[in-house]
């Protein structure tokens, strides 16, 4: 008998655990040949999410829980997941009910039936979303696709089917800065994509602000692709260029015409352009150098609070 370890990333989900927590039931009640484990982690909620998990795991023996000390992130609450899941296959859902427990039984039989390493779902609609947060997203895909060698999909979830050689070889890729879309797809394995509608969430609010999804980007830029340093060398070797060709006109023009050098405002513009640039590309390279010091540094991923494991 095959066991199925259920990893559910929770942050202040009060109002949608009991709603998931019944969903789940439904639909593992039905696939009766399988083991389940279910695996909470509390991303250190402050609302009541905790407690109600305790009260989960007092009558189910299949729910387990491990609580951290305090927000560690969601890409944190994955890595601790798959750190203590024990299944044989193991698969990752948000507890908001965005992603369909109903599909679990098609995403294990692709496994078990066509062969594959995991079976991920991407949504083919963003219905319900804004539709600026949309277009960035859109962009966004298409943006890490080109600069770097790793492929992730347009409208690509965190749910997916894995089996346990995959979820050992995501556990080994240890980085502090993770991006979870990006490890996936650089580990390989043969991977299925089911397509589904957008489901709004069944209650609460999203905690994933634009301005969370923007950080949230630019960490899967930098974690997977050496273009923005590239970039910032473009630059400074474009000015360098420029600049030679303008004094080289400027030596001509004084020989030839004996014209002055005039404007002090163009010469300000000029200097601010340049002086932009340069900070432009001294922040790219920060952005580098903090996440090297993070990882230089070995803190934990996570801290503990508390589990019943």
């Amino acid at each position: 008998m095959d066991k199925i370890t259920i990893i559910v990333p929770v942050y202040n989900e009060q109002e949608s655990l009991r709603a998931f927590y019944e969903e789940v039931n439904r639909v593992t009640g039905e696939m009766k040949e399988q083991e389940f484990e279910l695996l909470f982690i509390d991303d250190g909620s402050k609302d009541e999410s905790l407690s109600i998990i305790k009260r989960f795991a007092e009558s189910d023996s299949r729910v387990k829980y491990v609580s951290f000390s305090r927000n560690f992130g969601k890409e944190a609450a994955m890595y601790a997941g798959f750190v203590h899941a024990t299944g044989d296959f193991v698969v990752v859902m948000d507890a908001d009910l965005q992603d369909p427990p109903a599909m679990l039984p098609e995403m294990y039989k692709a496994i078990k039936e066509e062969g594959y390493d995991s079976v991920a779902t991407r949504r083919v609609t963003r219905a319900g979303e804004p539709k600026i947060r949309s277009f960035f997203a859109r962009r966004f895909y298409k943006i890490i696709n080109r600069i770097s060698d790793i492929d992730v999909v347009d409208g690509a979830r965190d749910y997916r089917l894995m089996s346990r050689t995959m979820v050992d070889a995501i556990v080994s890729m240890s980085e502090v800065n993770r991006f979870s879309k990006g490890i996936f797809g650089w580990i390989g394995f043969k991977t299925k994509w089911v397509a589904y509608e957008n489901v709004n969430r069944v209650a609460g609010e999203t905690k994933w602000s634009f301005w969370k999804l923007f950080k949230y980007s630019l960490e899967g830029i930098v974690d997977f692709s050496a273009v923005p340093l590239q970039i910032s060398s473009f630059f400074g070797f474009l000015m360098c260029i420029i600049s030679i060709i303008a004094i080289i006109f400027l030596i001509v023009r004084q020989m030839v015409f004996g014209d002055p050098v005039q404007g002090w405002a163009s010469q300000t513009c000029i200097m601010v352009f340049i002086g932009g640039i340069q900070l432009f590309c001294i922040g790219i390279l920060g952005q580098y150098l903090a996440r090297t010091y993070l990882e230089v540094k070995k803190r934990p991923k996570f801290i503990v609070k508390e589990t019943n494991i």
